[in-house]
């Protein structure tokens, strides 16, 4: 039997998400352009607007007595192996700490309460390898990687709509 594409964490306190995508005013030209979309500020629609577009359910499909989702960034398979993690700090309308995020109904679950030490929001990628390998076998490593690919790839457009840029830290030094 196929693998649940969503994981969820049991007894996590939830933050419903607004979806609020469609308030985003931008043509695809603007996305190229530095400067041309004023930069939203972090609160909780910002934050929300990039996870839609990047991690959400854009639609459900359904066949006979089958029905799945369809997300924004494109999966192997359609299995999503790559998950969502946010932490978040002084962010209006999100509780200082570490956030899965639920694309089934665009939603935070709180994983842990701390204070960072700083204002703002990172983001961490996690695969779940064997959601790959209940249908690739050996190639689930490497369609893993593939899909986290496509994932920063939704996310660089998510940022950019939103008027920000990503960053990326090394810390292998």
């Amino acid at each position: 039997t196929q693998p649940d594409p969503f994981r969820r964490f049991e007894g996590a306190t939830n933050t419903p998400l607004p979806l609020a995508a469609n308030r985003q005013k931008a043509g695809y030209a603007d996305l190229f352009e530095p400067g041309a979309i004023t930069p939203s500020p972090l609160d909780l629609d910002g934050v929300s607007v990039l996870l839609e577009l990047s991690f959400g359910l854009s639609a459900w499909k359904q066949y006979g007595g089958d029905s799945w989702a369809l997300r924004c960034n494109p999966s192997s398979g359609n299995l999503h192996p790559t998950e969502a993690y946010v932490i978040v700090s002084g962010v209006r309308g999100i509780e200082n700490g570490v956030h899965h995020y639920v694309s089934y109904d665009h939603s935070l679950e709180l994983r842990c309460r701390f204070d960072p030490g700083f204002r703002g929001l990172l983001l961490g990628l996690s695969s779940i390898f064997w959601r790959e390998a209940w249908k690739y076998g050996e190639r689930a490593f490497r369609y893993c990687q593939h899909d986290i690919g496509h994932a920063l790839g939704a996310l660089h457009y998510a940022a950019a709509l939103l008027g920000q840029v990503l960053g990326a830290s090394d810390n292998s030094r």
